[in-house]
């Protein structure tokens, strides 16, 4: 692919800046976001080199601790979102996204793609990425939408409903607009390197299963998972 040059990269940071005069002119503030868009632009020049040592060791461990990584981070991240931040929380969290992304994980890898080793860096890293990403953002809707259904006293399994649809918005919609309204970035990428599209609209087809599969088991393993914790709640 195409190597682009720094000075063309920087152009890209035209719009970002155009949104965050916006946010200071309307009073809201462009702190947060300038602050996340230095931490993406630190963190995705750090893991480039984390990764480029990572694609030429290909050490099972490796890649096994940098799993590993990614699951703890991404539970933390969720649990931001839960309103209850206590060791049992952020085990549901962790254990909802295990069972729901590694699970995924291991099927696309090992079923699907036949991945040989079976930890191949270049495709099993990237691949967890998008499902756990995926997971924790499902996971941080519903419990954000779950606790506040249940500040206002709807009961369990309303809450549980409520919560499991808003978590799916975001990829559902992802389902109806793709190859509509856009190309999805693993599509895109794939063409602009030169792959087939019929070739690139499978890996695609493949992402959107993955994903909507890892966010809709993991989110569901929360929301069962705090059950327990509501009843110990009611007989107090």
């Amino acid at each position: 692919m195409q190597e682009i040059p720094l000075q063309n990269l920087a152009l890209s940071f035209l719009p970002v800046a155009v949104v965050v005069v916006v946010l200071y002119r309307w009073s809201l503030g462009g702190g947060t976001t300038i602050y996340a868009m230095a931490r993406m632009l630190i963190q995705l020049l750090l893991i480039g080199y984390v990764l480029n040592y990572i694609f030429k060791t290909e050490q099972a461990m490796m890649v096994v601790a940098v799993l590993s990584t990614m699951l703890v981070a991404a539970s933390w991240i969720v649990l931001r979102s839960a309103d209850n931040y206590t060791g049992t929380n952020f085990a549901k969290i962790l254990g909802a996204i295990l069972l729901g992304g590694v699970t995924t994980l291991v099927l696309i890898t090992q079923g699907v793609l036949d991945l040989d080793p079976w930890f191949e860096p270049k495709k099993m890293i990237p691949l967890a990425g998008m499902i756990f990403a995926g997971a924790m953002n499902a996971v941080s809707l519903a419990a954000e939408r779950f606790n506040a259904e249940m500040h206002q006293h709807v009961n369990y399994e309303q809450a549980r409903q409520t919560a499991m649809r808003t978590a799916l918005i975001p990829i559902t919609n992802s389902l109806f607009a793709v190859g509509l309204v856009s190309l999805p970035g693993m599509m895109t990428g794939q063409i602009l390197s030169g792959v087939a599209p019929l070739i690139a609209a499978r890996y695609q087809i493949m992402v959107m299963c993955m994903l909507f599969g890892a966010a809709g088991i993991s989110t569901a393993c929360y929301l069962a998972w705090m059950r327990p914790e509501l009843k110990e709640v009611n007989e107090r």
